[in-house]
């Protein structure tokens, strides 16, 4: 889910892969939690699927309970999202924070796979998405996009949408990256951080990768624009 578009796809857990193309219905204004289910159930209903399903919400989610709301209406705050996509569609539902669930994906099946000790996979976009896994167990919505560096919000620093909205080349936001990648290696010492969202791409990761130096081992993500899908696909498989 996000705040422009709903997307669904069917995924092969096994392979890591999108078995279908993505089917997307806008994301309807404002964004409530039964305006949401609507849409969610008429993707289901495109796949004609009827089995248990995954959903990578743009919000802290608790025992399948949305904490908080991001791109979405505020009314979703304290819903029983995994209870309403359930009742919607009539699939069991297993509802994770997105970025958690794009670390799913390159933890289980994508760059990171079968990497043990501290891992990190942040998602450089609008803001900074994290996952913080140890020995490829998620410990959930740590959301490190929020931390403070230079007396403010760090994805407001160094997120992708800071390079566009201060028109920084390359370099520049490079070294923007590389502050905050510095700050957060200082708190959790990770042995590995991957890079995701738009940003990893390889005809982009050429333009700043080798600019910045970490002490973990720094490769960008696998998946790319499909890993929310696929690691909803993963919870799916194995229940948070």
């Amino acid at each position: 889910m996000g705040g422009s578009g709903i997307k669904g796809a069917l995924v092969d857990t096994a392979a890591g892969a999108l078995t279908t193309k993505r089917h997307r219905i806008a994301t309807p204004a404002p964004g409530t939690p039964d305006q949401v289910a609507g849409v969610v159930r008429l993707i289901v209903k495109h796949f004609a699927w009827n089995e248990r399903m995954g959903v990578a919400l743009p919000a802290r989610v608790k025992r399948g309970i949305a904490l908080t709301a991001a791109n979405i209406d505020d009314s979703w705050i304290g819903i029983d999202a995994s209870a309403l996509l359930s009742n919607a569609t009539g699939c069991e539902t297993a509802v994770l924070n997105d970025a958690d669930a794009a670390g799913l994906a390159e933890m289980t099946l994508g760059a990171g796979r079968g990497s043990g000790g501290v891992a990190l996979v942040l998602t450089f976009g609008t803001g900074i998405g994290s996952a913080l896994f140890i020995d490829g167990v998620l410990v959930p919505n740590t959301e490190m996009g929020h931390l403070e560096l230079h007396g403010g919000v760090a994805e407001h620093y160094a997120a992708e949408s800071a390079r566009k909205r201060d028109n920084l080349n390359w370099t520049q936001w490079a070294g923007r990256v590389q502050e905050y990648l510095s700050h957060t290696e200082f708190i959790f010492a990770p042995d590995l951080i991957v890079l995701g969202g738009g940003v990893s791409r390889p005809k982009r990761t050429r333009k700043y990768l080798h600019l910045l130096s970490t002490s973990a081992r720094l490769v960008p993500a696998k998946h790319q624009n499909e890993a929310g899908i696929i690691g909803a696909a993963c919870a799916a498989t194995k229940p948070l």
